[in-house]
């Protein structure tokens, strides 16, 4: 690989490690706000969430689907 090649792959790495510790930290969070509500934090895709909940349950969805586009692309290059 290329010195140039090389340059174009750290960016992309750059945003899956960014991406791969905002998932984290989402799904920390998460995890947290179930266990103060009293709800088992392995049950999340299978309960009705608050809204509060709902809207961490979806930040953290987000999150993983954009990290999956983004390594399903970079594996196809």
């Amino acid at each position: 690989m290329s010195d140039l090649e090389e340059e174009n792959h750290e960016p992309e790495d750059l945003r899956r490690m960014l991406l791969e510790d905002k998932l984290r930290q989402a799904d920390e969070r998460l995890r947290s706000a179930m266990r103060a509500r009293g709800f088992d934090p392995e049950q999340s895709d299978n309960l009705a969430l608050t809204a509060p909940l709902a809207k961490l349950y979806a930040e953290r969805e987000n999150l993983r689907a954009e990290l999956e586009t983004l390594q399903e692309n970079g594996s196809a290059a």
